[in-house]
């Protein structure tokens, strides 16, 4: 990412009337250290939800699948640890496939490769580093049908009409009779969302306070880090789980030749992750352009892995 992007996107959103700061800047190296943490904490069920789901349900997810031979392309892949049991699944039933994992860190990719090569060596792997947006256009160059995935509840991040927006982008790369297979975070008891985005550890206000700090280290910001507080919410009308940075005091903060005032309990929107019924997922098939859907959800029904047909 760089920096140049950074602080552009930093000074537009701190000189916004409702100051804001993009999610995508939460994960520099001790972001995602800090990440890891929260993937581990007993309130954030998302990820155990997934491999529950990928566990007991990857062979029928397969079995949907209409071809005998096709490619199975994942955005935002990272080190494929979750996706290798899919993909075990997958060669199980018979069927043939290339996988084709895409991420921005090319070095993130290449522990992909290696951990994946290592449990399935007849698998063929063929990475495409960069930002995804761009390097989806290559995969028309595989002449295969196609799965594409999109896992981790990485489509609450984009709020209402955007992730209509993203999903159509996906479909306007798919061919007729191509699948795509998205992890969801549903609606449920507003409690344990709310809980998820509030640790008791408070791993998550530390996640959200390094953006100021990561500011701080690369842009030469001075934000006093104790003058803020972690406040995440749920509005379950909504279904989006939102977090913010409160100003505990009335305060100037200056980035870059640049001053910006906080009034006392001025909030800073850092996150959104938004929520879905499995008929608000019917819904969003349709008004992306997908003619099938299907929902493949944990015994608890907390999360969904979809699968759209085109």
């Amino acid at each position: 990412m760089g920096s140049d992007s950074f602080i552009n996107d930093v000074i537009w959103g701190l000189s916004d009337p409702q100051k804001h700061l993009p999610s995508k800047y939460f994960y520099d190296e001790k972001g995602s250290r800090i990440f890891q943490e929260i993937m581990q904490m007993d309130e954030y069920y998302l990820p155990a939800c997934e491999r529950e789901i990928l566990y007991k349900q990857s062979q029928q997810i397969a079995n949907e699948i209409n071809h005998e031979e096709f490619d199975i392309i994942e955005l935002g892949a990272g080190d494929g640890s979750k996706t290798m049991v899919f993909l075990e699944e997958v060669i199980k039933t018979g069927k043939k496939t290339t996988y084709v994992p895409m991420d921005i860190s090319s070095d993130i990719l290449e522990v992909n490769k290696r951990q994946i090569k290592q449990k399935l060596p007849d698998l063929t792997v063929e990475t495409l580093p960069g930002d995804y947006f761009y390097t989806i256009k290559t995969i028309n160059s595989y002449s295969r049908p196609r799965l594409v995935m999109f896992m981790g509840s990485n489509i609450g991040n984009f709020p209402g009409e955007k992730a209509i927006e993203f999903i159509r982008f996906v479909n306007d790369h798919l061919n007729p009779g191509d699948y795509f297979l998205m992890g969801v975070d549903l609606k449920k008891n507003p409690h344990v969302i709310r809980a998820a985005y509030n640790d008791k550890k408070g791993i998550t206000k530390r996640f959200n306070l390094n953006l100021l700090e990561r500011i701080n280290r690369e842009l030469k910001g001075d934000f006093n880090l104790k003058a803020f507080e972690h406040y995440g919410v749920y509005n379950p009308l909504e279904g989006a789980a939102l977090s913010f940075l409160v100003s505990m005091q009335e305060q100037d903060v200056h980035i870059a030749n640049h001053t910006f005032h906080f009034d006392k309990y001025e909030t800073i929107h850092t996150e959104v992750s938004q929520k879905y019924s499995l008929k608000d997922l019917d819904q969003l098939a349709i008004k992306t352009g997908f003619s099938w859907d299907r929902h493949f959800t944990d015994s608890r029904g907390y999360y969904s892995l979809s699968l759209f047909r085109k």
